[in-house]
């Protein structure tokens, strides 16, 4: 069998790479534009997104955890990669109740990271996420769940930009009468944030936000900022569009201002993710 290496064919795409190192059994992160998967044995065990807030940002928005108790285990366990581990042995969190947050974590970034399955970039043998094991998927799951979401979001409203872009509320049709979670979502709709941002100020997974955020822009209540510019006149020379912030991914988790409310427990995903565990 040959080892994987750091080199990647032109243009591959991620989702073929992953396939090719999950059947290589590889250990190490493989990089893509939108972010990072990180692999043990074959197995996805972290996705890292700059668009979806990160473990600890769920952790500690919720208030599930105390951000003390968050970077003690960073101090703690960070260059050993075990901050995971530490948070159950520490009795700061339940085992249970981290690998549903981290299941939750790993399937909103992989959704960014594989959804429109851009080129690989880079894989990085032996390279380790600093979380350390919690739950690992195998990576056709972590594929599987990528398309089930987009092809969900689609049928919802067809415009991916709503994933990406910042939002605005579209005056004109009543809000009074919506759901409670989907009224939540529109009050932190301001031209400004984008569906990441959104999802950070309410402490709820990234998927649950898209999934509110597209009903709304179906129901003509919000729209991407950039649908609402005027196009100018064509001219000899066009200006070049606005270039959209890098996606990076950063080393170390920071937690956010704490949301004035978390929001509520999604009792049919718990269970979905209950019954995955329990097929792994």
């Amino acid at each position: 069998m040959t080892p994987p290496t750091g080199t990647l064919r032109t243009g591959e795409p991620a989702s073929a790479r992953l396939g090719t190192l999950a059947e290589q059994g590889a250990t190490g992160a493989l990089s893509t534009e939108t972010g990072i998967v990180y692999l043990a044995a074959g197995h996805v065990v972290h996705v890292e997104s700059a668009v979806t807030p990160d473990l600890g940002d769920l952790l500690t928005h919720s208030g599930a955890l105390a951000p003390d108790g968050w970077w003690e285990a960073i101090d703690q366990a960070g260059r050993r990669c075990r901050v995971g581990r530490q948070l159950v042995d520490s009795g700061h969190l339940a085992a249970g109740a981290l690998e549903l947050c981290h299941l939750g974590a790993l399937f909103d970034a992989a959704y960014f990271v594989l959804a429109h399955d851009g080129p690989a970039l880079r894989f990085r043998p032996g390279a380790a996420h600093w979380l350390g094991a919690v739950r690992s998927v195998p990576v056709d799951t972590v594929l599987r769940e990528s398309r089930r979401r987009r092809e969900l979001l689609h049928r919802i409203w067809p415009e991916p930009a709503v994933d990406r872009a910042p939002l605005a509320r579209v005056p004109g049709p009543d809000a009074a009468d919506l759901p409670a979670r989907r009224g939540r979502t529109l009050a932190e709709v301001d031209g400004i944030r984008t569906a990441a941002q959104i999802a950070t100020a309410l402490a709820c997974r990234t998927f649950h936000t898209l999934v509110e955020l597209r009903r709304l822009a179906a129901a003509g209540l919000v729209t991407p900022v950039a649908s609402l510019v005027p196009v100018p006149a064509p001219t000899s020379a066009p200006a070049p569009a606005p270039a959209s912030a890098p996606a990076t991914v950063s080393a170390e988790p920071g937690p956010s201002p704490r949301p004035a409310a978390p929001d509520e427990p999604d009792t049919a995903l718990l269970r979905r993710l209950l019954h995955a565990l329990e097929a792994l």
